[in-house]
């Protein structure tokens, strides 16, 4: 007993950065390895000789080299996990092998879609979820709360990463189609290190070592993480890179719906989105989101205007309200779902190229529905919602608007604008204002389209309807 006090009296520690999962004998402000600041946590050094000798093998399985036009590269074969927008995001189902990191801020809905995807799986392959924050009584009264059978889906309370494993080995044969979440990485710690569990040296281990049951065993593993106050998954940066697949949960906890984003997938297109809306017996798709992201007002009203956007494969129409008013000194630029300092750069060329002054106004920017805008093609409708904002005029009912400004006051072309004005002309929308290139060579029935190269063409014709 001595000897082992005396041990954990003399036990080294070590700091480890957060982002990069590098280590420092000692703490710094800034992380030798990435350049970070006030990323490094003091934690317990490993013992040596404590890891396994597998830790340092490959995540996939070992092929002997050969030529790249003679490998053989069939499609993958999918799983539909009975969420339609959760298959939309992940690229049409589940796929073997694969590993999915899906975060989101506690309460937003992530254990409810997928112990529903797990329900309706259970009834085509073995399912197992794993959960370390709740216990299973509490798993099963959720279930019973939304309506759902249960009766093949096996639940395990565990956060021993080496019991975990021991359960997937013996509920899932090799190569068998098979379903496991874990809830959450970051309450899984591995008894081969000294640390807790959610440090850096655990997460990143626990990580590596399911991806190597899901890669060798062939069953689809879905990891949940927490995320850090500033909405970024929590734990190392490598964390995402050893997974397949990465999913934000997204939206307003005072809101019913949810988003769904992929931001990386080694087997779809990222960028994608699905939405949910939270109802009493679980999250339900939405087939129509564009409705969701339209105000419910019934006239027209100034600094109001709809834009086509693009969300992975998928065009939504969006309304972006401004609002400007009359500010001091030292006016506000705020806005909400778009970039803050594009804001700034589009009322500069709006004063600089079409007259439009709004030096002295408080201006203020929302998409509508809690929805983020990150593309270029929005610039267009953010300066007609703020120039009707400003001349209390507003734009006629049924009026789209997409489109690029550049510095210059041109007007550039968006992606596939095409299936952008499709979309609009099959919500019931009347007239569009987009840039030349994106005009289409064929009438769209029902739908007016304006070609504009500049800014102040947009602002003339707008004036003029």
């Amino acid at each position: 007993m001595p000897h082992d006090n005396a041990a954990m009296a003399t036990a080294k520690t070590i700091y480890t950065c957060r982002d990069c999962g590098g280590t420092s004998a000692k703490w710094l402000g800034q992380c030798p390895h990435c350049k970070a600041w006030n990323t490094l946590d003091e934690s317990v050094a490993e013992v040596p000789g404590s890891t396994r000798n597998n830790r340092f093998q490959s995540l996939a399985k070992s092929q002997a080299v050969a030529t790249l036009s003679e490998i053989d590269a069939a499609d993958v074969v999918r799983t539909p996990t009975g969420q339609e927008e959760l298959d939309r995001v992940l690229g049409g189902g589940i796929v073997e092998g694969a590993v999915v990191l899906i975060g989101g801020d506690p309460g937003i809905g992530k254990s409810t879609l997928l112990l529903q995807a797990v329900d309706a799986l259970s009834a085509q392959m073995k399912v197992l979820y794993v959960t370390g924050e709740e216990s299973g009584a509490q798993i099963a009264l959720r279930s019973r709360r939304l309506g759902l059978a249960g009766t093949a889906v096996r639940v395990l309370a565990e956060i021993q990463l080496e019991k975990i494993i021991a359960a997937i080995n013996s509920e899932f044969a090799d190569g068998e189609p098979a379903f496991c979440v874990i809830d959450s990485i970051q309450t899984v710690y591995s008894d081969q290190l000294n640390s807790a569990p959610g440090s850096v040296a655990q997460v990143r281990e626990c990580a590596a070592q399911l991806t190597r049951v899901a890669k060798t065993r062939g069953c689809t593993v879905v990891l949940v993480g927490h995320v850090t106050k500033e909405g970024a998954l929590a734990g190392p940066r490598v964390l995402e890179h050893i997974v397949d697949t990465v999913l934000y949960f997204e939206g307003d906890t005072h809101s019913s719906f949810r988003l769904v984003r992929a931001i990386k997938n080694r087997f779809g297109a990222v960028n994608e989105i699905g939405v949910f809306a939270m109802t009493e017996r679980g999250l339900k798709g939405v087939s129509n989101p564009s409705a969701i992201f339209l105000s419910t007002h019934g006239e027209p009203v100034p600094g109001s205007c709809v834009l086509v956007t693009l969300e992975g494969t998928r065009p939504l129409l969006v309304e972006i309200q401004a609002l400007v008013d009359s500010g001091g000194p030292s006016p506000r630029r705020l806005s909400v779902g778009l970039d803050r300092d594009r804001l700034a750069m589009l009322l500069a060329v709006l004063h600089r190229h079409a007259g439009v002054a709004c030096m002295d106004q408080d201006v203020f920017v929302n998409a509508v529905g809690g929805v983020r805008i990150v593309e270029p093609a929005a610039d267009l409708a953010v300066l007609l919602a703020i120039q009707g904002s400003l001349r209390g005029r507003a734009l006629p009912r049924g009026f789209v608007a997409f489109g690029e400004v550049g510095l210059a006051g041109e007007v550039r072309p968006a992606p596939r604008g095409q299936e952008r004005l499709k979309e609009a002309a099959k919500l019931g929308f009347s007239t569009a204002v987009v840039p030349r290139a994106n005009a289409p060579k064929k009438a769209i029935e029902g739908l007016t389209v304006h070609a504009v190269d500049r800014i102040e063409q947009a602002i003339e014709i707008v004036r003029g309807l």
